[in-house]
């Protein structure tokens, strides 16, 4: 069995898709030493060597754009190359935050009020104006991100409104499009959900509590920035009610294999949806590791097994 994860791009969270990648195959050559696991970036040659040298199965662990809008999946599947993860279609809805806020509302699923800007209406009916606009429709404080990408890059709160435009010119950093969203106070958790024989299961909430008050990048990916509580210190009504709701995302989205979904938990106790991610981050302090050791799951025979059921499909 050969198995080639695939980390690394070009997108601004290369590096942490690479430490993804690094500790997803040492956990797969530890839970599975007969099989050869291959480290492989993403560039021009990659087609060429899948051609001659093809693997049994891929795991794309690209984060951002070029790994999680789907492109690479749909290439995967004019190959019939068998893969871990969602399929592209279901990418491409996830990946668009405004999107999959728009299905998860309609799917019952409390999520922030928010609106979607691209750059060029800003241009268009000026800076001033839309800005003023959207202090009078949202309320203050909101929280500004890209539309599309993770790791929080490009991602402020807003509590006054002379510090929006500089917000906006961040998020616009990492995209065309910038979501501002109504902020909401509460516990902030992530909770994975991964498939297996008998369906998709909630991992046990990841609670998050940065030292600065704001998961920004630095606090995902730096040891000691943040505290993390597993399972989150949430009632069990509101833990069941986080993990029907990324349930209810994994399944709304039309996801496979596993993905990971970021709530906020108010004081009643209702879980708000933010986000969904089809290639969870699987570094030393990314979440997802976290729940499945919380579930007392070892991570390599939990992607060993996704890797056999993606061969299982084909």
């Amino acid at each position: 069995m050969q198995v080639m994860v695939l980390a690394g791009g070009l997108s601004a969270e290369r590096d942490v898709s690479l430490r993804s990648g690094r500790r997803v195959a040492e956990a797969l050559r530890s839970a599975r030493p007969d099989w050869v696991v291959v480290e492989r970036d993403i560039d021009s040659t990659l087609l060429e060597e899948l051609s001659t040298s093809r693997p049994d199965c891929a795991i794309p662990l690209l984060h951002g754009t070029a790994g999680e809008d789907g492109a690479v999946r749909d290439v995967f599947e004019c190959l019939g190359l068998p893969y871990v993860g969602s399929r592209a279609a279901s990418c491409r809805l996830a990946f668009d935050k405004s999107v999959a806020k728009t299905l998860l509302r309609r799917a019952g699923v409390a999520t922030p009020e928010s609106v979607a800007l691209p750059h060029a209406t800003f241009r268009e009916l000026g800076a001033a104006g839309v800005i003023a606009a959207v202090e009078q429709g949202l309320g203050l404080p909101v929280v500004v991100k890209p539309t599309r990408g993770g790791s929080a890059l490009g991602v402020s709160v807003v509590r006054e409104a002379s510090e929006l435009p500089a917000a906006m010119v961040g998020a616009f950093a990492y995209g065309d499009v910038a979501l501002i969203e109504k902020f909401i106070t509460g516990t902030e958790v992530s909770v994975g959900v991964v498939e297996g024989p008998g369906g998709p299961i909630a991992l046990p909430a990841v609670e998050i509590v940065p030292d600065d008050g704001f998961y920004d990048y630095a606090s995902r990916y730096t040891a000691g920035t943040t505290s993390f509580f597993v399972p989150a210190r949430l009632s069990e009504v509101s833990a069941q009610a986080a993990a029907d709701a990324a349930l209810i995302a994994h399944a709304t989205l039309g996801l496979r294999d596993w993905s990971r979904t970021d709530l906020i938990v108010d004081a009643n106790g209702t879980p708000w949806f933010l986000e969904v991610n089809v290639a969870p981050g699987m570094t030393e302090t990314s979440l997802v590791p976290q729940a499945l050791v919380a579930a007392d799951v070892d991570m390599g025979a939990q992607m060993a097994a996704l890797v056999e059921r993606a061969i299982a499909r084909v």
